[in-house]
């Protein structure tokens, strides 16, 4: 149908025409497969790689050769049939030094009936190449709210992705993962090697862009072929794919070349399986060694008459490297439902506290940071009260009462951002942290701490909390530091009679730059329904209750602001 990449700017309208295409749904909820005119669609996924997606086409503009690894995010859609309408919307949210995220949104819409549903949509990491050096990209300038959430957490997305090849080796190295192997009935297990496909393609020039490099969306067309017919060999059925991970384009290949593509079953569970997919590239007689290109994960389903999933057959790895794959398996799928768990639900739909271990670390600190950066983008703060310059903002957004401190203060703020990530040194001006004990130091940038505070209004007990503290440095300038605060349970640190458990949603400080020894900080809380009366007692006239533990707060950085002074020049 079209290469999706060469929209990226704006908007299409795509009608589907081809009338001997019974069904093509982006979301990939067909009951028969089909690839006519699918080629270069990103296909939708929840959970993957880099950390949690998929790869989608590149077709630079001014000669820049194209290098790209692109993820696709969450997705809920209903399939796209004959005669509708397919819109597709892009625009990059964020470009960094030599990369940039672009996001992606398709929906669709029945010209008869007038209806309209979203299909899928996107996030896709492109990094741009010309000749041998990489590109300098322009920084991008959001302008609606929208654009400024998208904007601010596309670096905590970023930093995921880095993050997301350690998280999988630390997972199988430290954590048990669940295998139900002995309780499966062996007589109906498959083994992986009878899934295994390879398949040999030749580039020709309509494969190709004008600079004669393969196009991606063909690429992933060929890919997604292969690995339909090794998931089939499994399920002997029709196979619906539903997840993209891990789909990189390591490198180009040219008209000419021939590409070998592989595919084999990593792993089945009880309605999904996953199947690997790498492809290699070597021209014929001109090359002594194949190139790795791309390699992806791909999941399949196998869909009933009520399009619900059927049960699958259990496979049985082959030793060794299959083992490995097998294993490997199981933990993106556990990181892809700690994901879904962390990221994907909204905060009226899930616990407060959600349980912290190693697996689901880098979510549960992307959830913690993204949520406070996008409490901080919201446009409709009203400004409450102003005393001495120390301002209150409150906003009533999805049944939660947020308020925001601000203040200015003589400090660098880097000297700022360092005293004020320490939640040990907190009790010295805030006297709602009665103590703080440092339970685990969790990376260079998070820890969880366990705090008691006092009994707010009339209640007989102090709180205690378990909070997961992670701190942000800037990405680009103009950026904040970050200090984003919120609960988790822990096993080590359950409810006792003694304290009246607190928990906090989403919480923390953000610090900007102003000047020379000048720092705006700003402390963000979205208020819990324990809380709740709380604040709105002190809300009315900014009382000082508020106003003092702000001015203790600005009082401690100007009292220590030498003491870190020798360990900046290390950052």
């Amino acid at each position: 149908m079209v290469h999706t990449a060469q929209y990226l700017a704006y908007g299409l309208r795509l009608r589907v025409l081809k009338p001997h295409v019974p069904e093509v749904s982006l979301a990939r909820r067909e009951r028969r497969r089909c690839h006519g005119g699918r080629r270069g669609v990103p296909e939708p996924h929840r959970g993957a790689d880099e950390p949690a997606r998929a790869a989608l086409p590149h077709q630079p503009a001014r000669r820049a050769e194209r290098r790209a690894a692109a993820q696709v995010d969450r997705h809920h859609g209903l399939p796209v049939r004959v005669g509708q309408v397919v819109n597709i919307k892009a625009k990059v949210n964020r470009a960094f030094n030599s990369s940039m995220e672009v996001g992606i949104q398709v929906a669709s819409e029945d010209l008869c009936s007038e209806k309209q549903w979203n299909v899928c949509k996107a996030l896709a990491t492109f990094v741009a190449h010309r000749e041998l050096s990489k590109v300098k990209l322009k920084q991008t300038t959001p302008q609606t709210e929208e654009e400024k959430t998208e904007h601010s957490v596309a670096a905590e997305r970023r930093r995921m992705r880095l993050l997301y090849a350690d998280t999988i080796k630390d997972l199988l190295a430290n954590c048990v993962i669940q295998d139900d192997l002995e309780s499966r009935d062996c007589s109906c297990m498959v083994p992986a090697e009878r899934t295994r496909v390879e398949s040999v393609e030749l580039v020709l020039p309509p494969h190709a862009n004008h600079q004669g490099n393969t196009f991606g969306g063909q690429i992933m067309a060929w890919m997604e072929n292969v690995a339909t017919i090794a998931a089939s060999r499994l399920c002997r059925a029709h196979p619906t794919l539903k997840t993209i991970e891990m789909f990189h384009f390591r490198g180009p290949s040219q008209v000419g070349d021939r590409l070998v593509l592989k595919a084999i079953v990593n792993n089945a569970f009880k309605h999904s399986m996953e199947v690997g997919v790498c492809v290699e590239a070597y021209r014929q007689g001109a090359e002594t060694q194949r190139r790795h290109i791309n390699s992806a994960f791909m999941t399949f389903v196998v869909l009933d008459a009520d399009d619900q999933p059927r049960t699958l057959p259990w496979i049985r790895p082959q030793p060794g490297d299959g083992e490995r794959r097998y294993r490997e398996a199981s933990a993106r799928k556990k990181i892809r439902l700690d994901r879904k768990y962390i990221v994907s639900c909204k905060q009226t739909e899930m616990p407060i506290s959600v349980p912290w271990d190693p697996s689901n670390q880098v979510y549960l600190s992307y959830n913690n940071v993204s949520s406070l950066k996008m409490l901080v983008t919201k446009d409709n703060w009203v400004l409450s009260s102003e005393i001495n310059q120390v301002r209150l903002y409150t906003l009533e957004d999805d049944k939660f009462l947020s308020f925001h401190m601000e203040m200015l203060v003589q400090v660098e703020t880097i000297q700022a951002f360092l005293l004020l990530s320490d939640l040990l040194r907190r009790p010295e001006w805030d006297k709602h942290y009665r103590s703080v004990e440092l339970v685990q130091q969790v990376d260079e940038d998070d820890a969880i701490y366990h705090v008691i505070s006092p009994a707010l209004g009339g209640d007989a007990k102090p709180q205690d909390f378990v909070i997961l503290a992670s701190r942000r440095k800037p990405c680009d300038n103009g950026d904040p530091y970050v200090i984003a605060l919120r609960s988790v349970t822990l096993p080590t640190h359950p409810e006792t009679p003694a304290y009246r458990r607190g928990e906090t949603l989403c919480s923390g400080f953000c610090f900007w730059r102003e000047g020379d020894q000048l720092t705006k900080v700003s402390y963000y809380n979205q208020a819990t329904p324990g809380f709740l009366n709380y604040v709105t007692t002190n809300v009315a006239g900014l009382s000082s209750e508020f106003y003092t533990t702000v001015k203790a707060c600005e009082q401690f950085l100007l009292d220590n602001r030498s003491d870190l002074a020798p360990s900046l020049q290390t950052l």
